[in-house]
């Protein structure tokens, strides 16, 4: 049986290198791609491929979000991150949002083929370099702020990041204004930020949003 595979990227001619090396393998079978986090979604109703490769930052939703997404509306879907980024926080937060393999667009096509083996089989796959970078920050210490939040509180420090007023958030998740702030109050606090564009930079730089 071939492995069934969805390519998620935002650029083309990600995509298209993607196909032309995986239709070398004849284990491998790409059934479908999509150009956003959206456009994921939308096929992985009908669609049930043995792995999902995912780019970190497209259009739309993307992320940590996305990956939550999936993982909680298709728990038994794999995804293989592929990413520019191999930074250690970026790495463990996608881990611990669901995802099942991390790797640096920059490796090579053995190790892209392995790892999508890997996954199909029921197995995790992190690049080896990418693992020893994470291997050296696990300490507590050196832990992302935004790991210390609640889920709600996580929710609520995205859609700020992103824009999203008080009363659209209120509004999104059928709570009190009163209550939002409060979320947005205790996030301020455990993060120690004291302004709102922290909240952005740091969103942007840990690529949370786009």
């Amino acid at each position: 049986m071939s492995i069934k595979l969805l390519i998620t990227d935002d650029h083309s001619i990600v995509r298209e290198g993607l196909k032309q090396l995986f239709c070398l393998y004849d284990d491998i079978d790409v059934i479908d791609e999509a150009d956003s986090g959206d456009a994921l979604l939308k096929k992985l109703k009908y669609l049930k491929p043995d792995v999902v490769t995912l780019d970190m930052v497209m259009p739309g939703k993307c992320g940590i979000e996305l990956i939550e997404e999936i993982s909680e509306k298709h728990p038994d879907t794999p995804l293989l991150i592929l990413s520019m980024h191999n930074e250690a926080q970026v790495t463990r937060g996608s881990l611990r949002a669901g995802a099942q393999g991390y790797l640096s667009k920059d490796c090579d096509a053995s190790t892209l083929i392995e790892a999508v083996r890997k996954l199909a089989s029921g197995g995790r796959y992190i690049h080896s370099d990418v693992a020893e970078k994470l291997a050296f920050e696990l300490e507590p210490e050196k832990a992302p702020k935004h790991e210390n939040l609640s889920k709600r509180e996580f929710h609520v420090f995205c859609q700020l990041a992103k824009g999203f007023s008080i009363t659209d958030i209120a509004h999104e998740l059928s709570i009190s204004k009163k209550t939002v702030s409060t979320h947005k109050f205790r996030l301020m606090q455990k993060m120690d930020f004291s302004s709102h564009s922290e909240i952005v930079r740091y969103a942007l730089n840990y690529e949370l949003i786009e």
